[in-house]
């Protein structure tokens, strides 16, 4: 009989911690924000994002941000308090529930604007993250991620110019990472942007010239004195000098001889 009493106790004190230890469902919600301006969702591709165990490198979730860049007036108000919430219903976000047991340190990557790779970027952020007490409430857990998307539109990468070619002319759009446009007093105002082309040959700098607003939206544009003949690449930047916020796309053309 005391044998029996005996193995129900170590029974009982066996499920006890087990119970303890029973997975919670944590919801959380992941949402990127452009530097200086919107979510990034699925116009622009969405955000990869990954969720890991901080200190154990463990794979825990993943997926992509989707919905919409949020609302304007509530994002970019001018007057807004730091406490002030972000996110409304449209802003892309990605939504996992996690199985948990314990506390856990969790990082969060994100990657992207996956439909934009030459200006895409990495942040990541952790937190500390306690069974059944999810990220969701509010903005949910937010990253940001810097730059601009730049696009050179012209000359086109690997293109072959006419011989005696002199004057290059430069076409590039320039965007927020969330797709938002950039024009002359707007939100993203393109007069306190700088925006360049730097043309190289050979390894060395040959001119560094201004490419200005080209009257539509996130449109630039500007021209390019070169010496004569050779292959050139170049780069193109956006620079808030505001915030630091710079963005960059490459391109390179070739220019035969007569």
């Amino acid at each position: 009989m005391q044998k029996v009493a005996l193995a129900c106790l170590l029974a009982l004190g066996l499920a006890g911690p087990a119970s303890l230890a029973a997975a919670e469902e944590t919801p959380i919600t992941v949402r990127v924000i452009s530097k200086d301006a919107k979510f990034i969702g699925t116009s622009m591709g969405g955000v990869r994002v990954i969720l890991r165990d901080a200190r154990t490198g463990e794979r825990l979730a993943g997926g992509l941000t989707r919905g919409g860049t949020g609302d304007t007036e509530r994002i970019m108000h001018r007057d807004r308090g730091r406490r002030a919430r972000l996110a409304g219903p449209s802003a892309a976000k990605f939504e996992t529930t996690l199985e948990l047991e314990e506390p856990r340190l969790i990082e969060a990557e994100a990657y992207g604007p996956l439909a934009q790779p030459q200006a895409a970027h990495r942040a990541s952020s952790t937190q500390w993250v306690v069974p059944g007490r999810g990220l969701s409430a509010g903005d949910g857990w937010v990253l940001e991620l810097p730059g601009f998307v730049v696009d050179v539109l012209a000359p086109a990468a690997h293109t072959t110019l006419k011989p005696g070619t002199r004057r290059v002319r430069f076409r590039a759009n320039i965007a927020m990472m969330c797709g938002c446009p950039v024009t002359p007093g707007g939100i993203w105002d393109a007069d306190q942007y700088e925006v360049k082309a730097v043309v190289r040959k050979d390894g060395g700098a040959v001119q560094r010239v201004d490419l200005d607003y080209a009257g539509s939206p996130s449109r630039f544009a500007g021209t390019v004195n070169i010496p004569g003949p050779g292959t050139y690449n170049a780069y193109v930047f956006a620079y808030d000098p505001q915030n630091g916020n710079t963005g960059v796309d490459r391109t390179s053309f070739l220019v035969p001889r007569e």
